[in-house]
């Protein structure tokens, strides 16, 4: 039998695919504590007892939130490092750079939710975005060319990684407060943000 998650997925315009889109967007505003069923489904537009319906209690949506993240991201690195597989180590970041800041504008939440969890006090899910955070630090270090094999990664790499990656989710989920500083229209801090992190990251990964 297919799991809600799975339903949702096949078929988007479903009202199971509705409430795990609203969900995905106020867990990633607000954090799974400050986020309630009944703020979903007023955001749908449904009654409280239709998303109990469709999914069940918040935990069970939340977890699928997390789910359809975690493959979503882990999909999305795969596509990149095809996109970037043999070429110099320059080209690499700059397209690296600009598809995964491109998607990471686009789906805000992502970046939101697993800062939540960076600097959340209660820590009581035990089924979260970092628990794929190995597989993502193993796609980027050979991506970058840090690393040979996924399995082999060393504690310098995934560090270099970790920095690379913590600048990305900072920029835009700091964007509220970084494009004011700025002074810039929103389609200028995204380019901004591309050539900030090439400016940083081509140099450092460049040196033998």
């Amino acid at each position: 039998m297919a799991s809600p998650l799975e339903k949702a997925r096949l078929d988007r315009e479903s009202m199971k695919a509705k409430i795990l889109n609203s969900a995905r967007k106020l867990f990633g505003e607000y954090g799974y504590h400050g986020t309630t069923t009944r703020m979903i489904a007023t955001h749908v537009g449904i009654d409280i007892s239709t998303l109990y319906y469709h999914w069940g209690e918040k935990r069970d949506l939340y977890d699928s939130v997390i789910t359809d993240i975690n493959d979503e991201v882990q999909d999305k690195l795969l596509e990149i490092e095809k996109l970037i597989s043999g070429k110099p180590i320059a080209k690499r970041i700059e397209i690296g750079i600009d598809r995964i800041c491109d998607y990471l504008f686009d789906n805000p939440e992502i970046s939101n939710l697993i800062l939540f969890r960076y600097f959340s006090k209660t820590r009581d899910h035990d089924y979260s975005i970092e628990t794929k955070m190995p597989e993502y630090i193993s796609n980027i270090a050979v991506s970058l060319g840090l690393s040979q094999t996924k399995s082999d990664i060393t504690v310098e790499a995934k560090a270099r990684v970790l920095a690379v990656w913590n600048a990305v989710l900072n920029f835009i989920s700091g964007k509220n407060v970084f494009q004011p500083i700025l002074d810039i229209e929103y389609k200028q801090y995204i380019q901004i943000v591309k050539e900030t992190l090439n400016f940083i990251l081509i140099p450092a990964f460049s040196k033998n």
